[in-house]
């Protein structure tokens, strides 16, 4: 077995943060309703907000006319910004009509957005009011997803954060993992705890809201996702024991992130290794196929989903890269301190963003391959830059051992399309 030791030449866990505070380019926090929407079946996100919400939200999800998606907007119309209707019975009058035509509804999220006429309504009276009214069969919750109060990724963090002080309180000793995972990695996942002979494992969060999930002194959680700022402050505000770990990505992150899991719950090393080393090898073997136009390649990450510091150690530690600037919209130590541990001293790391001046820095580096969002890509590409989208990285399933070699393919793919275009052009 394994264990992932720091570089020798140290990690970039005490390096200093270059923190800006200006002008960012980030989606805002109703993007999370996307995949939120799909892992929790019996949920439904109602959005209050403008044309715009509604817009973006379809987009996003390229939902077919034809599809019945668990969310909607409550659109803002000329007598609620005239302040000619009242806001909270125009909310209970909606919400009726949605449940009454849904009841496969069991939870209701009331997603804020950034209109002023939005932040002026009260959705967290709004959401205690709706669930006295239909419990016990629908709960009610709310959260904000504005991008004035909110990033791309935080919509999660938002959510699953409004749903811990409701948990059911538990005094068993359980295993949390916190944070939404496509349906079939989250499978492979617990496939490989229950083949270490690790049961009782619940999930924030879970596909259904009677699957049991609850909170206790006795719970030990995990964070699957780097973004859950919120959600770890509210799971530890609960009695929770947090689980410290890299991330699982790629071979060592994902071999790291589960031997902290069984060292807390007692796991011999010759149980872990009989689970963990086919899959590993496998992961190995298709990282090396992924990685090998990523070897000796510059990457630059721009702050956008707060992957960027696990995915970074990933590039580096096992595809062969050199990081020159690693960006996150926010950092925190607890959460992100192990990847930094093993992340290779070198690269800037910042935190925040002021765009203008992260592009001088991209544009004097000029890196083989550029993480950014998709409002930056396609005018780096016209100069020359090759570019990942990160929002794919969220929308893809990237974690553990099965997906190690995809994830790698993200990431080498554009570099072998500039080499082939350059091929091209010179023919």
């Amino acid at each position: 077995m394994n264990v992932p030791l720091p570089p020798q030449s140290g990690g970039c866990r005490t390096a200093p943060v270059l923190k800006e505070r200006g002008q960012r380019e980030v989606f805002c926090g109703l993007t999370g309703i996307i995949w939120l929407h799909r892992k929790m079946q019996d949920a439904f996100f109602l959005v209050v907000g403008s044309r715009t919400c509604a817009h973006l939200l379809q987009s996003a999800a390229g939902v077919m006319i034809f599809a019945e998606p668990r969310f909607g907007t409550a659109i803002l119309e000329e007598t609620d910004l005239a302040g000619m209707a009242d806001a909270q019975q125009e909310i209970d009058r909606e919400v009726a009509r949605l449940l009454e035509r849904r009841p496969d509804i069991r939870q209701l999220f009331l997603v804020g957005s950034c209109p002023s006429e939005v932040i002026k309504i009260d959705l967290q009276k709004a959401a205690e009011r709706l669930s006295q009214t239909h419990a016990p069969h629908v709960r009610v919750l709310n959260y904000s997803g504005s991008g004035i109060e909110t990033t791309f990724t935080e919509g999660e963090d938002a959510c699953l954060a409004s749903m811990v002080p409701v948990l059911p309180e538990t005094e068993a000793r359980e295993l949390l993992v916190v944070g939404a995972l496509p349906d079939v990695v989250e499978d492979q996942m617990l496939g490989l705890l229950g083949a270490m002979g690790i049961d009782n494992v619940r999930c924030l969060p879970a596909r259904r809201i009677d699957s049991e999930t609850a909170v206790g002194p006795n719970t030990q959680f995990i964070l699957a996702q780097p973004f859950l700022g919120e959600t770890h402050a509210a799971l530890v505000r609960r009695g929770a024991h947090h689980i410290a770990a890299p991330f699982p990505f790629g071979d060592e992150g994902t071999t790291a992130w589960l031997q902290a899991i069984a060292t807390e719950f007692g796991v011999s090393p010759a149980t872990f290794a009989t689970v963990t080393d086919a899959p590993r090898a496998r992961a190995r073997k298709a990282i090396a196929q992924a990685a090998e136009h990523l070897g000796g390649k510059s990457v630059f990450f721009f702050p956008d989903s707060q992957l960027e510091i696990p995915l970074a150690r990933f590039l580096t530690r096992e595809c062969g890269m050199t990081a020159i600037e690693v960006g996150s919209p926010y950092i925190h130590d607890t959460i992100h301190g192990p990847d930094l541990d093993l992340l290779p001293a070198g690269p800037q790391i910042s935190e925040g963003q002021d765009v203008e001046l992260q592009l001088d820095r991209v544009r004097a580096a000029r890196p083989d391959l550029t993480v950014c969002g998709l409002g930056l890509a396609n005018p780096l590409e016209a100069e020359g830059l090759a570019t990942k989208w990160a929002i794919e990285l969220v929308f893809t399933p990237v974690h553990f051992y099965e997906q190690a070699g995809d994830l790698a393919g993200l990431f080498s793919r554009p570099i072998r399309r500039k080499g082939l275009l350059k091929m091209e052009a010179a023919e």
